[in-house]
């Protein structure tokens, strides 16, 4: 096994100077440091993490706990927090929520093997949010807000998101409007559902009972939901899915019906995943920041293990509405608000409406 003492011999440095370029710790010459880590490469060095762990009671390893890896949101969250945890010298242990995922993280929660915990889906009912909590374990929750959780917390604004989509509908003249939501107890769902109605109050419309579906986040959802909307005697002209995947689904339900989108009827979705700018589904939507997001996230952990002592902080990041073409371009302040000007696309005239109230883009 390579040592640091082979890396100080063919340095021609003493041990304690490879100790101190190898911590970052004390008065190092430029060139010195320089001399030591190309040896240490040289010779194939890797410091011994059991033992740096021992001596600075950290293991280098953040725990991050998922709930959907089938929901396209999640992995590209997780890519993001790879590279800041990676940039940040610090490995990540992955697990899911239910089942022996989360066993595993409740166990090396309680061994307290973890220099932190990250969650991107935690919920009041999350057992092993719980578990940090009474352990006293550096947690963020990353997606989600958490009220009267003693944890830090990143989150991006779901109701001015909803607030923005209900304005935006409204601007195009949209007044029979949908929404197809998700479970009631996610902060995310809540919020965009909370935002959305009262976006809608603001301007002088409602959502009436017939107009409004829930279930889960799935795509099979979105797509049943849909169907189940534009086979109502007068069917909205605008729907807001809770996210992505969500509306995906609703697309594809509302093709299967023979309608146009956007001509028949508008699809908003939120999240902006990587396939909601695919040319199949050209998908209007709410873009949440992951980067910044995860950015921030690894920036309070890695403070919160630091300085244990800080109260608890919570980041809360601005959602842009990215418009596109399922949904036809008009000329509104919400419009303007996705940083893009109108698609040139061309696209066929618009079906004669059977309904009175079919909105055309302005």
């Amino acid at each position: 096994m390579v040592t640091s003492r082979d890396v100080a011999q063919v340095a021609g440095v003493s041990q304690a100077t490879v100790s101190r370029v190898l911590r970052d710790a004390g008065p190092v010459k430029d060139e010195t440091r320089t001399r030591v880590l190309e040896a240490a490469a040289q010779i194939g060095y890797q410091p011994n993490a059991l033992a740096r762990a021992m001596r600075t009671r950290r293991s280098g390893t953040v725990g991050v706990v998922v709930s959907d890896l089938t929901n396209p949101f999640y992995p590209g969250l997780i890519e993001e927090l790879s590279a800041e945890l990676g940039s940040a010298g610090c490995r990540m242990a992955l697990w899911t929520s239910a089942g022996p995922g989360q066993d595993a993280a409740l166990e090396a929660i309680r061994q307290g093997v973890l220099d932190g915990v990250m969650f991107t889906a935690a919920t009041a009912k999350s057992a092993a949010l719980r578990e940090a909590m009474r352990a006293g374990a550096p947690a963020v929750t990353l997606n989600r807000a958490m009220p009267g959780w003693k944890c830090d917390q990143v989150v991006s604004d779901n109701r001015v998101g909803g607030q923005r989509i209900a304005r935006y509908f409204a601007a195009a003249g949209h007044e029979r409007v949908g929404y197809i939501g998700g479970p009631a107890a996610p902060s995310t769902s809540a919020d965009r559902e909370k935002g959305f109605l009262s976006g809608l109050a603001a301007v002088g419309l409602s959502l009436p009972e017939d107009y409004r579906r829930g279930g889960d986040f799935t795509y099979r959802r979105g797509r049943d939901a849909m169907r189940e909307l534009l086979s109502l005697t007068r069917p909205p002209t605008a729907v807001f899915c809770v996210n992505d995947l969500t509306a995906l689904g609703a697309l594809d339900g509302a093709r299967s019906l023979g309608r146009a989108v956007p001509d028949d009827v508008w699809v908003v979705g939120y999240d902006d995943i990587a396939m909601a700018s695919w040319d199949a589904f050209d998908l209007t939507t709410v873009r949440q920041p992951t980067a910044g997001m995860a950015r921030i996230a690894v920036q309070l952990l890695l403070s919160r293990v630091a300085e244990p002592a800080t109260a608890p902080r919570r980041v809360t990041m601005p959602a842009e509405l990215i418009v596109r073409g399922s949904t036809a371009h008009h000329g509104g302040d919400e419009a303007r608000s996705a940083g893009k000007p109108p698609t040139t696309r061309a696209r066929r005239p618009a079906a004669p409406t059977r309904e009175p109230r079919l909105a055309r883009s302005r």
